[in-house]
């Protein structure tokens, strides 16, 4: 008998990718913890964490498509901000985080890419 592996998906409700993402952990039969990541933004320590265990560059977890992210011109920002001081800045707004974001004891995915998913989620 399997025992349930803690699922956390971070998502912007409103966002067609992440109503995709949900839908497809539902129809997978995911069992998984929702949060709303402009409600309850992640921290900087979780984004640390989340980063160093991804494997993925840090660029990947700014939401480069968001109107927050083009308003503040962070496209030739980033280039002289270190890691700490992108981290904070990823913490300081769920908006600027790339979403759908799927956090399990296997990986940390960010974005919605179904065969990326499948590899680390169990299948039931």
């Amino acid at each position: 008998m399997n025992s349930k592996r803690h699922v956390l998906f971070l998502e912007y409700p409103k966002c067609t990718t992440c109503k995709k993402a949900r839908k497809w952990l539902q129809e997978q039969g995911v069992d998984f913890e929702d949060r709303d990541i402009k409600e309850k933004n992640p921290t900087a320590e979780e984004l640390k964490i989340w980063y160093q265990r991804s494997g993925l560059p840090l660029k990947r977890f700014f939401n480069t498509s968001g109107l927050l992210y083009k308003s503040m011109q962070l496209k030739d920002r980033l280039l002289t901000m270190s890691e700490e001081e992108q981290i904070a800045l990823l913490a300081t707004d769920g908006m600027l985080v790339k979403r759908p974001l799927l956090i399990s004891e296997d990986g940390v995915l960010v974005g919605f890419k179904e065969a990326e998913w499948e590899k680390i989620l169990p299948s039931t």
